[in-house]
């Protein structure tokens, strides 16, 4: 899908790898995953910990080798409370990078935006020049913490936030000016633009081609390769829906949000508390189904041995 439209960013989650990684052609990635854990050693759990982190490079590296621009990996959803361990586990990654030959200029490190989270990406991006993409971003008070940590870049999530007011509302259907995660997005675009924060909006999680449409001028846009292929098809002349112009004209005031303040507003915003919860949790359990299989193969490689 790379090859065939050519994006000039990648990104990576838990999911995406697990899947990835169950595919015959990716064996070889998983196989010297498991053996750079195993040459490190240690207890069979920091084996597949390490095994799972270089697991994740290898495809990042892979997936550098097809695209210009920068590529997302993922810190395991299981750290989000843990700002720390967050901190610990992207310069790990960096480093993985880095023995591979490639500069942390070319990587985007994935961080939940939980409080925690948002000040990882602070501390990564001010003391180490680590770039950080803030990911389960559902709520205006997530984006503008994000704004004032200084991270790189957002991931608002649009497909997700309709998936909820579908779910949970009578409504089941959306024009895409009028779809929930659309309209979320245009006010953090328009709020970011209004106020001259540099952290690049990039929407993500489409459930269809009219959402992207309703997003044209956004700063990026991470598109399934699904929806890329339906786009592909229509030749119609789009015209940006989003302008900086149209931003600093806006009615939105600035707000500042120290951590009291943040958890306040975001519990304010019960769509945001669920799907950001649930996220973590998914994402968490895939993160734990692919350390399943490594250890499998790490146990197998230790009989064979």
């Amino acid at each position: 899908a790379i090859d065939e439209y050519k994006p000039l960013d990648a990104t990576t989650n838990p999911s995406l790898i697990l899947a990835a990684a169950q595919m015959p052609a990716y064996q070889e990635l998983v196989d010297d995953a498991v053996a750079y854990g195993r040459k490190l050693g240690g207890s069979e759990e920091e084996q597949i910990k390490n095994a799972s982190d270089k697991l994740f490079v290898l495809f990042g590296a892979e997936i550098l080798k097809r695209i210009p621009g920068r590529v997302s990996t993922e810190v395991d959803a299981r750290l989000s409370f843990d700002k720390e361990g967050m901190i610990q586990r992207a310069r790990r990654l960096i480093d993985l990078y880095k023995e591979a030959g490639i500069g942390k200029d070319r990587i985007l490190i994935k961080l939940s935006s939980t409080w925690e989270g948002i000040q990882a990406g602070k501390v990564l991006e001010a003391e180490y020049g680590i770039h950080c993409n803030m990911t389960l971003l559902f709520s205006f008070a997530q984006a503008v913490a994000c704004a004032e940590a200084g991270v790189t870049l957002i991931s608002p999530f649009v497909g997700r936030i309709l998936d909820w007011y579908v779910a949970n509302g009578d409504k089941k259907a959306y024009e895409p000016s009028e779809d929930p995660g659309v309209k979320s997005v245009t006010k953090i675009y328009n709020y970011y633009k209004k106020f001259g924060y540099k952290t690049i909006v990039m929407g993500a999680s489409f459930r269809n081609t009219g959402e992207i449409k309703a997003l044209t001028g956004c700063d990026y846009l991470t598109i399934s390769p699904k929806l890329l292929a339906e786009l592909s098809k229509e030749y119609v002349k789009l015209t940006p829906t989003l302008s900086v112009k149209e931003a600093q004209a806006c009615e939105l005031e600035k707000i500042h949000l120290d951590e009291k303040a943040f958890r306040w507003h975001h519990n304010e915003d019960q769509m945001a508390v669920e799907k950001l919860s649930d996220g973590i949790r998914k994402f968490a359990a895939d993160a734990i189904k692919l350390e399943r299989m490594l250890k499998v193969d790490v146990i197998s490689c230790c009989l064979l041995s």
